[in-house]
């Protein structure tokens, strides 16, 4: 069968491409078109578009970039249609992908399967319309969402979580010692503190420098970045330096050797919580205090965080906009390096939500279900 599918970001080609690889399990003449990046290449099948050329976010850099995101949008749909694929599954990116499964819904018969669902609980919940119309099936990997469209009578489908996949296959064959990693990575024989500022440029340059002015209280340890796929070298050469290190290409391994973590919130939160690191949730945002009220008024959550949302708790602190200052980092940062209390606490409540996820196999059991409903003709 013929699979197209369509992602907008580092992670969603990470966990693309590994439903790519359960998809050629399951049905081994399985053919892949797609909007993704270079996991989802080396899987197979023919790439249409990087997702670098469709990541732009906030509202400035959306304008900006509005005349090239749209040629972008109209190409894929165009190409869509063309191919005529079995199936579009369309992998997070709402802005993007929303408004190709409305477009593929009401111009053709192809189902549309939506492989992790738009985080429509945290905001702008009136999507739920859209996604009732124009979703055939909708795949959750957050334990919470199942609830969430239930009450929207909308049924879903919960697989586990696929960085729980990506973090138990990589821990299950990585056998490097820490002295490996540090010779390989040329990095002095300290205690490390790892510094995940996001994925773009906009929030690593929001969030970066706060970061490692926050490391300049602790000496005794050493900040090391974990480069973001896709960003050139350069962009991070200011930041470099003053007991600061780079490396790219190696974020889990990075993880697997740190004592601690200053992270962006995302994906990245939950993959450092599965490596036991403790952490700092840091999102530093233009115009501080107009965010703050927007939270307070409009996001209907309480946290930001996926270790937080998941837990139902406050398991991580999070240093949001206003509360994103070089005080509050070096405080909370202090309170989870090795022998505090506060460390234990959160690597006890860590497991808790570690439970709360589910095994290991989600990419598995999302693919089976897919193959499996095609093949039953199920969908459009």
């Amino acid at each position: 069968m013929k699979y197209y599918l369509i992602v907008g970001e580092a992670s969603g080609d990470l966990h693309a491409s590994n439903l790519m690889k359960a998809i050629k399990e399951c049905d081994k003449a399985a053919q892949f078109r797609f909007f993704g990046g270079d996991l989802m290449s080396a899987v197979g099948g023919e790439r249409v578009k990087h997702y670098r050329e469709l990541a732009y976010m906030g509202f400035i850099p959306v304008l900006l970039h509005l005349r090239t995101i749209l040629t972008n949008m109209e190409r894929c749909k165009k190409d869509i249609v063309a191919w005529n694929p079995d199936v579009l599954i369309l992998v997070d990116y709402p802005g993007f992908n929303l408004s190709v499964a409305e477009y593929i819904h009401k111009n053709t018969d192809i189902p549309v399967y939506y492989y992790i669902s738009p985080k429509i609980w945290a905001w702008k919940e009136y999507r739920i319309k859209n996604i009732k119309r124009d979703v055939d099936e909708l795949f959750s990997i957050l334990p919470f969402e199942v609830d969430f469209f239930a009450a929207h009578n909308y049924k879903i489908n919960y697989i586990g979580n696929p960085c729980v996949d990506a973090v138990d296959a990589f821990l299950k064959g990585d056998v490097e010692e820490r002295s490996d990693f540090l010779a390989s990575a040329s990095l002095p024989d300290k205690p490390i503190v790892a510094l995940l500022a996001g994925s773009r440029k906009q929030e690593i340059e929001s969030n970066l420098p706060l970061m490692l002015q926050a490391m300049e209280d602790y000496p005794e340890y050493q900040a090391v970045i974990a480069g973001a796929p896709g960003i050139d070298s350069d962009f991070y050469a200011p930041y470099i330096g003053a007991g600061a290190n780079i490396i790219y290409g190696a974020t889990y391994r990075l993880l697997k050797h740190s004592c601690a973590a200053l992270v962006t919130s995302g994906t990245a939160t939950l993959e450092t919580a599965l490596f036991r690191v403790p952490q700092v949730v840091c999102y530093a945002t233009p115009m501080a205090r107009l965010y703050s009220w927007l939270k307070r008024h409009f996001l209907k959550v309480k946290f930001v965080s996926l270790v937080n949302l998941i837990a139902g708790r406050e398991v991580v602190r999070e240093l949001v906009a206003a509360d994103m200052c070089i005080d509050n980092v070096k405080s909370e940062l202090g309170k989870i390096l090795p022998e505090t209390k506060e460390r234990a606490a959160m690597l006890k409540e860590y497991d808790r939500m570690i439970d709360i996820l589910g095994a290991a196999g989600a990419s598995e059991r999302a693919a089976a279900i897919m193959v499996r409903m095609l093949k039953e003709g199920k969908g459009r």
